[in-house]
């Protein structure tokens, strides 16, 4: 059987300012605008500035620092960053991990993802379209806007296309653009909220948890237990935090994650330390969704912050974008979705681009905007995605940490804090079900269902499809390659494979050159790809069963080679020729003159399910739509680079239940 040594070590970066930038540019921008809204929901959820007391800010800002402290820097920073796979983090990185350790770890692992997908098409959608509408706090832009929100949702939509339409460029370049500008604003809102902070440093008191369990009991606190559906808030962009470590490495995240940490405690102490100053300022009491962010700020400084926090919040898209290229792959790999192209712009392999992806979230984006066209109506479907893969990526961190670590205190202690902070966070989000979290968990459910057909539709194609022996058919093919009799097909026919396993082989791709209109070639190759963790390793391995005819080829490509395999196989039959391996192919006629490697043809098989199948079964209807699937993701040819060769597509029945085949028909007694 084939391997393919793989090291996580090649996947490690070094620190530099460079990567630094791109780090704040791509991870954080999600989390980073929560100062925009988190104390403003908290504020408003308690009646208004006119219903808070000094107890009631001081405990809400220690439920914050430490819902950020351990939700985003305990269990995403320190514990998840640790459970990598070669590099790349995310939910479904993470059940590659462990799943071994129980089958049922596939429910979260899928619905989690499913959850993290979806979220990925609200977020992009909520944070543009509440930056454009920061813009009415602009009094110019307020009567350009108008009172309509046409002209938003026009604007929002633009900058949509603009940002999607970018991708294709790479994370590198992306963050190294957006690098400098989040650099700007977590700056900014540091130096805003220290200055604010100096002023009424009585808010340090919150850094003691005690205020943040008091105020979850008091009387004061008229939320109760839900307002940690606002201090929440605080957390989004944490999962995206953890999907985006192979496009910047784990290091910088560690190196970059203190200072943006820090900038966020300062901002939101700011805040309070307003708040508390202005709790009795009367005036304030009429200012609709009144907004400590930008309050505590001089008159003169808004501007500027509506015009930083309109750009951040564009930004804050890019981290979704790219977790959302991660997870896909991921899923691919784990054959949870459907094949897909996947280009690597830059030399580092967590760093990719995926066209179809890119293109189906503009397009769900697009929608959203157009469907709610308030910021307002598209934060109630946010957030209740990413509660469910909070959940579900502590479950499967639950099983990392208990059956792979053995740290059994350890793994029950994260299971319980965490999960029970995050049930909270989940029936909270659950309130907002009909104004909006309908299109989240719809969106959810049909990302969910096409990871289940595809994930049981591929264990009963294995289950229906039968593997023979490939030794056992040598001498058949051996003497159809003899058999002058019939018309040779190709000089080379090459059969597209997957599997490791060179001793076994899919009976229908033997039936289809055996007993299908039996195919003579000069040579016969049967090719699978391999992509390693490396950006320009090329090689192959080579099985002959023992002939000069039969070749069992496995192409060991880095994530940076084009998948040329028609290319590269004409190098392998060259190589081949020259040591004698394969004998000469007699090319007569070409216009670039005679030749002694012959002409190609490429066969790829596609089943079905069969028409002689039973009458009906839960198996064929998942094989039936899984089919339809990879149809809709399109052809697999592309990415085999074999899109301009000379292709043959088969067909072949899966015949699926057990069926009355064997039967024969008795022949009727005759009158």
């Amino acid at each position: 059987m084939f391997q393919v040594k793989t090291s996580s070590d090649s996947r490690k970066q070094k620190f530099k300012f460079s990567f630094f930038l791109v780090t704040i540019g791509i991870v954080y921008g999600d989390i980073g605008t929560s100062p925009l809204y988190v104390m403003k929901s908290i504020m408003a959820g308690n009646g208004g500035i006119n219903h808070i007391n000094e107890q009631f800010i001081i405990g809400a800002l220690s439920l914050v620092i430490w819902t950020v402290t351990l939700l985003t820097t305990i269990k995403y920073v320190l514990i998840a960053m640790k459970a990598d796979n070669h590099g790349e983090g995310g939910i479904f990185s993470l059940y590659a991990l462990v799943k071994n350790c129980g089958k049922w770890l596939i429910i979260p692992a899928m619905l989690g993802g499913a959850a993290l997908l979806a979220d990925g098409v609200l977020t992009p959608a909520v944070t543009v379209t509440t930056a454009v509408e920061g813009l009415r706090s602009i009094e110019i832009m307020n009567r350009f806007l108008g009172e309509g929100q046409w002209k938003v949702v026009i604007i929002t939509l633009a900058i949509i296309c603009a940002l999607f339409s970018v991708q294709h460029a790479g994370t590198s370049r992306i963050g190294k653009a957006f690098g400098p500008c989040m650099l700007l604003w977590f700056s900014f809102l540091g130096i805003t909220g220290l200055v604010s902070l100096v002023q009424n440093p009585v808010v340090l008191k919150a850094f003691n948890p005690v205020y943040a369990i008091q105020v979850l009991l008091s009387d004061y606190n008229k939320a109760g237990f839900m307002i940690l559906g606002s201090v929440f808030l605080a957390t989004t962009g944490a999962e995206a935090l953890y999907s985006d470590m192979g496009h910047v490495g784990r290091e910088n995240i560690y190196f970059s994650w203190p200072f943006v940490k820090i900038c966020l405690i300062l901002n939101y102490m700011g805040q309070g330390a307003w708040m508390l100053l202005n709790m009795s300022n009367s005036a304030l009491y009429s200012i609709p969704d009144l907004n400590p962010f930008f309050q505590m700020l001089p008159e003169l400084m808004r501007p500027v912050a509506v015009v930083l926090s309109a750009m951040a919040a564009v930004i804050a898209s890019q981290a979704l974008i790219t977790g959302s290229y991660t997870l896909v792959s991921e899923a691919v790999l784990l054959d949870l979705l459907p094949h897909l192209e996947i280009r690597y712009p830059s030399d580092t392999k967590g760093q990719l681009y995926i066209r179809t992806v890119n293109n189906l979230l503009w397009i769900g984006c697009s929608l959203v905007v157009l469907y709610f066209r308030s910021g307002a109506k598209i934060e109630h479907a946010y957030g209740l995605a990413i509660t469910i893969t909070m959940l579900m990526t502590t479950l499967l961190i639950f099983a990392y940490l208990l059956k792979l670590k053995h740290k059994r205190l350890l793994a029950w202690a994260a299971l319980v804090v965490f999960a029970t902070i995050e049930s909270v966070f989940f029936i909270s989000s659950l309130g907002k079900f009909l104004h909006g979290g309908y299109f989240t968990a719809l969106l959810t459910l049909v990302i969910l269902l096409i990871m289940v057909v595809w994930y049981f539709g591929t264990r009963l194609e294995h289950k229906y499809s039968t593997q023979l022996k490939m030794r056992e058919h040598v001498a058949s093919l051996d003497a159809l390659h003899d058999d002058e009799s019939i018309y040779p097909m190709a000089q080379n026919l090459v059969y597209l494979v997957n599997g490791k396993d060179d001793e076994h082989i899919d009976r229908d791709v033997l039936y289809s050159i055996l007993d299908k209109d039996p195919k003579r070639a000069r040579a016969y190759w049967f090719v699978s790809v391999n992509v390693l963790d490396e950006p320009d390793t090329m090689n192959y391995q080579l099985e002959t069963y023992g002939t000069d005819c039969i070749f069992r080829i496995r192409l060991n490509l880095g994530f940076k080679c084009s998948t040329k395999v028609n290319v590269y196989l004409r190098q392998i039959v060259e190589d081949l020729q020259k040591s004698g391996e394969l004998p000469p192919q007699d090319k007569r006629y070409s216009i670039y003159g005679p030749s002694s490697v012959g002409n190609f043809k490429f066969v790829m098989i596609h089943k079905v399910v069969s028409s002689r199948s039973d009458k009906f079964s839960l198996d064929q209807l998942l094989l039936s739509v899984k089919y339809r699937i990879r149809q809709l993701a399109g052809d697999k040819s592309k990415w085999y680079g074999l899109d301009t060769s000379s292709m043959l597509v088969e067909t072949v029945p899966l015949l699926v239940g057990s069926g009355n085949y064997g039967r024969r028909i008795q022949r009727a007694d005759k009158n």
